[in-house]
């Protein structure tokens, strides 16, 4: 409703200006718009330049400074509204449209705006899936800005991040949102703050899934909880949306699929409402990858076709082929060998003809994975080498696992029957168990051995690399398969004690151990903010009670049981945590617990006068919850020394 009454005020304001002006005006709110998400708005916004949108936009009667600006807003739209709507030859129309933008920009000299035009064109080769197009270009535009610190080179930076995170380049992905996070410190865009914090908690996501990591895992609900924070401030419902998804995916991978069922209904029903046929696509693949993992093979193999037909009539290649992965897993599981063949097939030739050599190679290690007994093992361990070429520079630990595994597979199929059995003519000739087997290993021995290299020596670090969840599962094949990888490993340093020694003997008794936990109260709205931090603070062995409101809270606290901090929102249904601050310090037996105010509100003035112990600000200060209320309580034990 705002940004429409945005649209009708500038009617009005632009009324009696030139032209020019006009234009100017409209380039503006159709960008705050376009960050805003809503798509259609910015359109309506840029209607007197842009009637129809299959067609030009009109540059008559424009300065060129002022044609490039329409060029490029059109352009940055039509890459948005292709995605959303599907439609084939959008991000091609876009690209040119832009493309012409950075030809004005270049002409005049303007070198930020050519940046700036450069980072949309990267997301056009984005959605495509040409992510060696997009890092190119990115590349070229952080180099035209040189060291200079701006939002427009924080946004590059996570646009690279992203491109970095979807080619399995995790480490290099981290390396560039940690270079842009500072940037955004002063910074009061909600939405590029929101981008950042959904794209941060992304990577945390993949590298904590393979080994089950709680510290990533618990980052990356911080950062997908302070994106949504800083998106509900922006007003961006798409992209709130997209972190709904986001959280599905990452409840999915560490097996809790009821949450993650949770996540994906509201992720479709602010998709469904904005018309976004790609997201839903994208929700949907999500949603029958999960329900594989569940084994309801039937509905994912109806949920996978559904994404498949949407997202084929659209550019974004890369989606598709991930799309295509997942459908042809269901067919596979399903018994309908030969489709999941064509489906596996044409998910690698749409990954690697857009440039996708990630996509394709996990293609190729499904078709191992589901159909080893329906190929010649000959051919599977031609998939298998062309797939660690394919893979060759994933740093993802779930791909390295998966090679390993894929590598036993491989080697199964052999044995499961002789040479006549899997090949014939001059393939049988060329080719003997032992040197199909010796092809295994050597494969499997590189992949090793790298890791092993990243790692410097650490077997601990190297299997964590492949994705095992237990370095003990490393050592094994090194120890039997690969044994001249042992010295490779780095000396192994002897223990201060045994590993399976007695426990020592200890004077606290269960009564005691109870007392000494931590009892926090915490006051809360936001579900999800309430969940994160009961998650952070019972890693750290601390019970929370949480309350959606101040009345509740406030009659827990005037009971005599015990509680050591109080954490409190200001912003509160009914009532202000300020006001609860206030009157939980009239009540005799509490004045002196320790409160702690996390709130997205600026009234730290306020809530030092009001007597709080501590103010950290949401979401930002989340990951310092636990160590404040561990020095609030050692403050207050020196106190009553």
């Amino acid at each position: 409703m705002k940004l429409t009454a945005q649209v009708i005020a500038l009617r009005q304001e632009t009324h009696g200006l030139t032209t020019v002006e006009r234009a100017r005006h409209c380039c503006d709110l159709a960008k705050q718009m376009e960050k805003a998400g809503e798509y259609e708005q910015a359109c309506e916004a840029l209607r007197e330049f842009w009637p129809e949108r299959d067609g030009a936009p009109n540059l008559n009667d424009l300065d060129e400074p002022t044609r490039a600006d329409v060029l490029l807003r059109v352009g940055a739209l039509s890459g948005w509204l292709g995605s959303t709507d599907q439609a084939a030859g959008s991000q091609e129309t876009a690209k040119n449209l832009i493309t012409r933008s950075i030809d004005l920009f270049q002409h005049l000299g303007l070198s930020e705006r050519v940046a700036e035009a450069r980072g949309d064109l990267a997301l056009c080769y984005w959605r495509e899936g040409s992510y060696d197009e997009a890092r190119a270009t990115l590349t070229e535009a952080l180099d035209s800005l040189g060291e200079k610190e701006s939002e427009l080179r924080a946004l590059l930076l996570i646009r690279a991040g992203i491109i970095e995170e979807r080619t399995q380049q995790l480490h290099e992905a981290m390396r560039l949102y940690n270079q842009a996070a500072p940037l955004l410190d002063q910074s009061e865009d909600h939405a590029l703050k929101g981008q950042f914090h959904n794209e941060y908690g992304l990577v945390f996501r993949r590298l904590a899934a393979p080994e089950n990591r709680e510290d990533y895992l618990d980052r990356a609900l911080m950062e997908y909880t302070a994106a949504s924070f800083h998106f509900e401030l922006a007003g961006n419902t798409r992209y709130l949306a997209r972190v709904e998804n986001n959280l599905g995916f990452l409840f999915f991978t560490i097996k809790k699929y009821d949450e993650a069922h949770k996540h994906l209904d509201r992720a479709r029903r602010f998709f469904f409402a904005l018309s976004d046929m790609s997201m839903i696509a994208q929700v949907d693949d999500t949603r029958a990858r999960t329900l594989l993992a569940e084994g309801h093979v039937a509905e994912a193999q109806r949920v996978a076709r559904n994404a498949v037909r949407t997202l084929e009539k659209g550019d974004e290649q890369a989606v598709l082929a991930e799309a295509l992965t997942t459908h042809g897993v269901a067919l596979a599981r399903l018994g309908d060998y030969p489709a999941a063949r064509r489906l596996l097939q044409r998910a690698i030739e749409v990954a690697e003809t857009t440039g996708d050599l990630e996509g394709a190679g996990r293609a190729k290690l499904s078709i191992i994975e589901e159909l080893s007994g329906q190929t010649p093992a000959a051919q599977l361990l031609s998939i298998y080498q062309s797939a660690i070429e394919l893979l060759k520079q994933s740093q993802d630990p779930t791909t390295g696992k998966r090679l390993i595994s894929c590598a036993q597979k491989v080697i199964e199929a052999w044995k499961g029957g002789g040479i006549e059995d899997h090949v014939g003519g001059q393939e049988a000739k060329g080719l003997s168990w032992a040197s199909f087997r010796r092809e295994v290993t050597k494969a499997e021995k590189a992949l090793i051995a790298r890791a092993l290299r990243e790692a410097e020596g650490s077997v601990t670090k190297a299997s964590y690399l492949l994705g095992f969840k237990h370095h003990q599962s490393l050592i094994s094949i090194i120890n039997i398969r690969h044994p001249d990888l042992k010295k490779s490993r780095s000396r192994i340093r002897k223990r201060r004690r045994h590993l399976f020694s007695e426990p020592r003997r200890t004077k606290r008794t269960a009564d005691k151990k109870s007392l000494a936990e931590i009892l926090v109260v915490h006051v809360e709205e936001n579900e999800a903010v309430m969940r994160l931090i009961q998650a952070t603070l019972r890693n750290k062995d601390m019970h929370v009670d949480s309350c959606v409101g101040a009345a509740r809270a406030l009659k827990i606290l005037k009971t005599g049981a015990r509680y050591d901090t109080l954490i409190v929102d200001n912003d509160l249904p009914a009532s202000t945590g300020l006001e609860l601050v206030l009157r939980i310090r009239e009540i005799p037996h509490r004045r002196d617990l320790p409160i702690i105010m996390l709130s997205g509100i600026d009234c730290e003035k306020e809530a030092w006068r009001a007597g709080v112990n501590d103010f950290l600000r949401k979401p930002e200060d989340i990951n310092k919850i636990a160590s404040t209320v561990n020095r609030l309580l050692e403050d207050r034990k020196e106190r009553k020394r």
